[in-house]
């Protein structure tokens, strides 16, 4: 009987991308070269695991790869996960990295006579429509959202909309852009993904990469 095909790690590109390489490197995954070469044009990368290769996507689309089983495991924000709620997709560990939040800003000299408790109602730009709506929901507030994809920030500025929900590391770029941060909605850190049917028909392979990368997390 043929082996079967390798299972598939998909990786978010950009910061999480760096920070998670050095805990792959812990539990023993190490990418074919070409993983790290800026002009290699390739989407799909062999380890020197046969039974694990690696791919990268954007963060969005790694929750969906995993969802829908093009990919086995991932790494994800809960920011992801939120907003799409994917039941196919089981989180069974936080990777304790990419430690940000989700914030509601808005113009700073708004934000000094602006009071969230006394909102019935909110236009908001956001990557997160769906979070927003059931943040807002659960307090009786009803959110409309304009859908931005980037450069969130920028809609106060054009006079999309007064208010934003986006991610919020250091505060940087909302100060940079004359924004402060009115409310918090939820903490985001990366985690390990799978997808559930993998998990049921190929569960000693997909329980092993799990249990590693928990070694290296409960390691420090």
């Amino acid at each position: 009987m043929a082996d079967p095909a390798p299972l598939i790690l998909a990786l978010p590109n950009g910061r999480i991308l760096k920070e998670v390489m050095p805990l792959l490197s812990r539990a023993g995954i190490v990418p074919e070269p070409a993983f790290d070469d800026p002009a290699a044009r390739q989407l799909s990368f062999a380890t020197n695991h046969a039974e694990l290769s690696l791919v990268r996507a954007r963060s969005f689309d790694v929750a969906t790869f995993v969802a829908f089983g093009a990919a086995q495991l991932g790494v994800a924000g809960n920011d992801v996960l939120m907003e799409f709620a994917y039941s196919e997709i089981y989180a069974p560990l936080d990777l304790k990295i990419g430690r940000c939040h989700l914030a509601l800003a808005e113009p700073e000299a708004a934000a000094k006579d602006d009071d969230p408790a006394r909102w019935s109602e909110v236009l908001v730009a956001t990557k997160y429509p769906e979070i927003t709506r059931r943040h807002f929901a659960a307090r009786g507030v009803q959110a409309e959202c304009i859908k931005l994809n980037g450069a969130v920030e920028l809609a106060p500025a054009l006079g999309l909309c007064r208010r934003i929900v986006d991610l919020v590391s250091t505060g940087a770029t909302l100060r940079a852009n004359g924004l402060v941060e009115v409310e918090r909605i939820a903490e985001v850190t990366s985690r390990l993904v799978v997808n559930r049917a993998a998990l049921k028909t190929r569960p000693a392979e997909t329980g092993r990469w799990i249990e590693r990368l928990r070694e290296v997390i409960d390691a420090g």
